[in-house]
């Protein structure tokens, strides 16, 4: 019987992604892989190469809320109750946790089982979930250099693996970052992230109307924008005489990567880690409001490697965004030692990192 890992995940992108990419490696290494997690897990796995998908009982409070604390413990007590039972059945050689919430039981099954465990960290800070549970498993593996917040004993531990990202864009790594032509076109990619879209939807167009005239015409833009925003977006689009094409998501990313001179984006790790990996320049905005300022430390780690500059939220104006657009799209040479920066700290072979710890610690046994 081949051995089976669990994979333990919460419920939004930011964390199935590379759970995935893990599951995928692994599968192809000959080993089974199950998915445990709650509810949510359900709009983000259609394609999650699970053989069986367990949902446990789990939930999160806010400090200072004392009956919030007592429902989320009392959630969190059934799910370990639901995957230790789950575990006894199915009885895996490892199981790793990629944080949020929902991942907690899943853990907690697996360390109070005696089970080999793993927890994977994509930010440059800890989560609070794995924060709490780092200290209790057997290897912990992280993206970045930087582990801000890690427990002591978590943090000696921690392996860098870097962050899974999905095939197409791991073949970036191979592909040539060629900087504009002097008088050639220019092409801007623009990301949104799931909780980004708002600002850099109503705000790049206004930035890029800014930009001198000469300058505009050369520009191609590609925008992630929010449905909403599209038509106001096309208009001062038009009225800037700037080619563009406006979508509320871009399925063809790597594609669109491999072409953008400049990208402006949110700052999450998969982001991060996806613009390391093809070597684009990025301006990157900080979500503000984002726990233990988690993006902004991601964004740092970019800019200290040259790749990147960062607009943080509470000075980012039309102005201040057009000044760097314009900064950077005049200046190539800048622009391609941009380029060699973010790619100094690109894994993109993480995927199979991981995997290498996943089964070097599956084989520790209990």
């Amino acid at each position: 019987m081949r051995k089976l890992a669990v994979v333990a995940a919460g419920g939004t992108g930011g964390h199935l992604f590379p759970a995935q990419a893990l599951a995928e490696t692994l599968i192809a290494r000959g080993w089974r892989v199950a998915l445990a997690s709650d509810e949510r897990v359900a709009a983000f796995a259609e394609s999650f190469p699970a053989e069986e998908r367990i949902g446990l009982s789990a939930s999160t409070f806010k400090s200072g809320d004392p009956i919030g604390m007592a429902k989320a413990g009392l959630a969190i007590f059934q799910g370990v109750m639901q995957a230790r039972a789950a575990f006894k059945r199915l009885d895996p050689a490892v199981v790793v946790g990629f944080g949020g919430y929902p991942s907690v039981p899943g853990l907690l099954a697996g360390i109070t089982q005696g089970r080999p465990t793993v927890i994977h960290e994509q930010n440059a800070v800890m989560g609070r979930a794995n924060r709490r549970l780092a200290s209790h498993v057997t290897a912990v593996a992280c993206a970045f250099p930087s582990l801000q917040k890690a427990p002591p004993k978590a943090a000696a531990k921690a392996v860098i693996v870097g962050n899974p990202v999905r095939q197409e864009i791991r073949e970036l790594a191979n592909k040539p970052y060629l900087p504009p032509e002097d008088g050639g076109t220019l092409r801007l990619l623009i990301t949104g992230g799931s909780q980004g879209a708002r600002l850099l939807s109503e705000l790049m167009p206004e930035a890029i109307l800014a930009l001198p005239e000469a300058l505009r015409v050369r520009l191609r833009v590609q925008q992630q924008t929010r449905k909403e925003s599209m038509d106001i977006a096309r208009r001062i689009y038009a009225d800037a005489m700037v080619e563009a094409e406006i979508a509320p998501f871009f399925r063809d990313m790597a594609t669109r990567l491999r072409q953008a001179h400049l990208v402006v984006g949110r700052s999450g790790a998969g982001t991060v880690c996806e613009f390391a990996i093809a070597g684009r320049p990025s301006i990157l905005v900080p979500l503000a409001v984002a726990l233990d300022d988690d993006q902004g430390q991601n964004a740092q780690v970019m800019v200290e490697a040259g790749g990147a500059v960062i607009a943080r939220e509470n000075q980012l104006t039309v102005e201040t965004m057009s000044n760097a657009l314009e900064k950077l799209l005049t200046n190539p040479e800048r622009l391609a030692r941009m380029s060699a920066g973010a790619r100094s700290i690109a894994r993109p072979d993480a995927a199979e990192r991981l995997a290498d710890l996943v089964e070097q610690t599956a084989a520790q046994g209990r």
